[in-house]
């Protein structure tokens, strides 16, 4: 199997994988588990077509699959620390001019935002959460 057909394998496994584990455990838990995975082995694709992979597999998928920021991140997360490249996953929330509770999550890398769609503005979100641990430059 060569390595990009490799790597889009992964991120099949994990697309089906995770989104469903984050109903049967603990968010954090699940974040530990996925920073503690070795790199795997062979070079790894551009980040941004681990994450187009992902996104556009989470988008065919029904519930409980279906695509969320959190679901997205989750799998993004564990497919570049497989890849070597460690990022963080942040959760946020915020109050919209409405009063109503958004939450929302995102990778960063050294304190910028990594693969994160122009119309998110996670600036906006108060972080609650960040795996593996906290980043000082975090929006």
């Amino acid at each position: 199997m060569n390595g990009e057909l490799r790597w889009k394998a992964r991120t099949v496994v994990a697309a089906l994988a995770l989104p469903p584990l984050l109903s049967l455990v603990s968010f954090a838990r699940l974040a530990r588990w996925v920073a503690r995975r070795p790199p795997a082995r062979g070079a790894a694709p551009p980040e941004a077509d681990l994450a187009a992979w992902a996104e556009t597999f989470l988008r065919r998928l029904p519930p409980p699959w279906r695509y969320t920021c959190l679901r997205r991140g989750i799998v993004v997360y564990y497919l570049l620390r497989r890849a070597g490249a460690p990022a963080t996953l942040h959760i946020g929330v915020r109050r919209s001019e409405r009063g109503e509770f958004l939450a929302h999550a995102w990778l960063t890398r050294g304190g910028a935002l990594l693969l994160e769609p122009p119309a998110n503005q996670p600036a906006q979100y108060r972080v609650i959460a960040s795996f593996p641990e906290a980043d000082p430059a975090a929006p």
